[in-house]
């Protein structure tokens, strides 16, 4: 039996950390998917989010990311790297055979689109709108289709490289008030995403 294996992360390095480890573990890299949110600061300081708009856009940034070494495992997936604009979310980077149901959707895309992404993939609904609460808080996410027979292996690296207790995580934000996914918030900027990042990387 089939079973999707999922890991969130703090910062893009620990997730690409875990996308290697797979690879060397003997997952196929057509089985593995990264959705990175991709906020960024101008470099001149004031915060800006980047929002792909044109194909040469999205390779631009997607091939920026590769070459600066932040996401250097994901070159090896099967399916390049791809920059795309999610409203209520952000920009995000994505490699893996879940860009095709991601750029399947269009670039107006609703945010449900990641959801749906991650149903498609096996996640629950309810597990999946969190994920996406995780993207849009400047996180990661690594999945991988696997044998239910390796499915322990595979939680194992993930939590080796890095991947958060999505439970106590949550946690954390009812306590500062969240009380559940909205499609209709506003992407973070790069400004509150360090904050949280910070406050929850000290707790949790």
């Amino acid at each position: 039996m089939i079973k999707t294996v999922i890991g969130s992360f703090d910062r893009i390095d620990d997730a690409d950390r875990a996308m290697q480890a797979l690879r060397n573990a003997g997952f196929m890299g057509d089985d593995i998917n990264l959705v990175a949110n991709n906020v960024q600061r101008a470099a001149d300081g004031p915060v800006r989010r980047d929002t792909p708009g044109t194909d040469d856009d999205h390779a631009g940034a997607a091939t920026g990311a590769v070459a600066g070494g932040a996401i250097g495992g994901a070159a090896g997936l099967a399916v390049s790297i791809m920059g795309l604009a999610v409203p209520g979310i952000g920009p995000i980077l994505a490699a893996g055979p879940i860009i095709a149901a991601l750029a399947g959707a269009g670039a107006g895309a609703v945010a449900g689109g990641l959801i749906g992404s991650l149903t498609d993939l096996g996640v629950e609904e309810g597990h999946a709108e969190i994920y996406a609460e995780s993207v849009r808080r400047g996180g990661s996410l690594v999945t991988v289709r696997v044998d239910e027979t390796r499915a322990d292996e595979a939680e194992s690296i993930l939590r080796s490289a890095g991947a958060i207790d999505i439970d106590k995580r949550v946690e954390a934000w009812r306590e500062s008030g969240w009380t559940g996914y909205d499609p209709k918030a506003k992407p973070f900027t790069f400004e509150e995403i360090e904050k949280n990042r910070t406050r929850y990387t000290t707790r949790v």
